[in-house]
């Protein structure tokens, strides 16, 4: 049990647009070194989360501390101790590779000589070296995205903020990404990151919250979650049929519980090969059968009544 303060502490907090609340009385709490996420679906509140502790939103109502200062007060000088990765890139095109990280070092006051010395550092460490002097322009999605990550580490910061850091990425790529965060994690860097994917969410996080409404309707650690929300296994039954629904009502009292879903039908059990055994004794057919262990997008289904990617 660590006993160190936390980087980031929210307690009630609020975010208001005129009378469209985004974040509604959240409380969070970011210890030194971890990997922590927002998980939930698009407008669940994760990226004006990140904007208030990213001190470029103000809160509404309530307490955040990041750094153990408050953002109203003291944004610049905790602006300068984080890193920030912003949903969508906003490279220089006109600058190359290297220059977008030394230019952007000048923001902090840091010296041109440790400047290119810090972007030598971490072009190789998000494997750009070889790119270095080229354009932004040409560059592929997973590139761009790991410059600018690279570009969010100039400063040294001691927290990174990654908003939707794989989005829109090719499977490589993003596993290209998910290995450099992991190796930032180890040297000990505080990062924090929004996705609305469940797969990332379980490679990347200690602790996560999934957000839905401006709300946090559960916390823990992916496995802790999976554990306490949902099911060992779940069968995945499609009917070849223009829907689904009318095959649910014969799965009753077959698991847990049924989720149907426009293209299938999920079946939360502790046993997926003797479900399946059920299935057929009751003279059902489906057309396909799945049977896997439980996910976070099965958390978040079962709390919400919504998928994660909406």
């Amino acid at each position: 049990m660590t006993t160190a303060q936390p980087l980031i502490r929210a307690r009630g907090l609020v975010k208001r647009f005129g009378d469209f609340t985004a974040v509604n009385g959240i409380d969070v709490e970011v210890r030194p070194g971890e990997a922590f996420g927002f998980l939930g679906p698009n407008g669940a509140g994760k990226s004006s989360t990140m904007r208030m502790i990213g001190c470029i939103s103000p809160p509404s109502g309530g307490e955040l501390r990041i750094l153990g200062l408050d953002p109203v007060h003291d944004g610049p000088a905790i602006r300068a101790r984080l890193g920030v990765c912003p949903q969508l890139d906003n490279l220089d095109p006109e600058l190359t590779v290297r220059e977008n990280l030394t230019t952007y070092a000048r923001y902090f006051g840091i010296p041109r000589r440790v400047a290119r010395e810090r972007a030598a550092e971490l072009l190789d460490f998000v494997q750009l070296t070889e790119r270095a002097d080229s354009k932004v322009e040409p560059l592929s999605g997973g590139m761009k995205r790991r410059l600018t990550i690279a570009r969010a580490l100039v400063n040294n910061p001691e927290i990174v903020l990654l908003d939707e850091p794989t989005t829109g990425l090719d499977p490589q790529a993003r596993h290209l990404v998910w290995e450099r965060l992991f190796r930032l994690k180890q040297q000990g860097v505080t990062l924090v990151l929004t996705t609305h994917y469940m797969d990332e969410a379980e490679q990347l996080c200690d602790r996560l919250v999934v957000m839905d409404g401006g709300r946090i309707v559960a916390e823990g650690s992916p496995r802790a979650l999976i554990e306490e929300h949902s099911t060992r296994e779940v069968v995945e039954l499609r009917f070849a049929a223009d829907s689904q629904e009318p095959f649910a009502g014969k799965l009753g009292g077959l698991g847990e519980r049924v989720e149907v879903l426009p293209d299938r039908i999920l079946l939360y059990v502790a046993d997926g090969d003797a479900a399946v055994a059920d299935v057929a004794a009751r003279g059902l057919v489906p057309a396909s059968v799945l049977v896997r262990r439980s996910s976070l997008e099965d958390v978040f289904l079962h709390l919400t009544g919504r998928r994660l990617v909406d």
